[in-house]
């Protein structure tokens, strides 16, 4: 097995065919990774979540690293990183055709509210839902790939 560095072509297809990623952030010094389903579009990252400890921490730090795979076996894998900045999209008028542009991405694929709609202890009834919709502005994505065989 030999480890290549991915082109920038390679980076964006991947990250644009992938679905499920695991996002990175920290709070003093304390690091969080959780997974979320995305959808990709002009070196935007665009997620959904409810409010909680990742919302929370972005809102404090927003510099954040994404990272997504695809693993065909242990010798054949392709991964990328990306280093960029939280922008939450909130429900008002400045941020309204953002919004409608991330959910529009985001429902064309089967349960793109998981998992950032689901929480793993029982919700209070409320009147409207707290969920929110943001995005990640990517300022660097870099990638690897391992491929069987060696480099020769």
């Amino acid at each position: 097995m030999f480890v290549r560095e991915m082109t920038e072509g390679e980076c964006i297809a991947l990250v644009s065919a992938g679905r499920l990623a695991r996002l990175a952030c920290s709070k003093d010094n304390q690091p969080y990774v959780v997974p979320i389903y995305y959808a990709y579009a002009g070196k935007c990252l665009y997620a959904f979540s409810m409010p909680g400890r990742k919302i929370e921490w972005m809102r404090a730090n927003p510099h954040v690293c994404v990272q997504v795979d695809e693993i065909s076996t242990r010798q054949q894998w392709r991964s990328v990183v990306m280093h960029g900045r939280y922008q939450e999209l909130p429900d008002t008028a400045r941020w309204h055709r953002e919004c409608l542009h991330a959910w529009s991405l985001l429902e064309k694929h089967v349960n793109w509210w998981e998992p950032g709609g689901l929480k793993p202890a029982p919700q209070a009834i409320a009147g409207t839902s707290p969920h929110l919709f943001y995005c990640v502005y990517v300022d660097e994505m870099t990638g690897r790939a391992a491929v069987a065989g060696d480099a020769s």
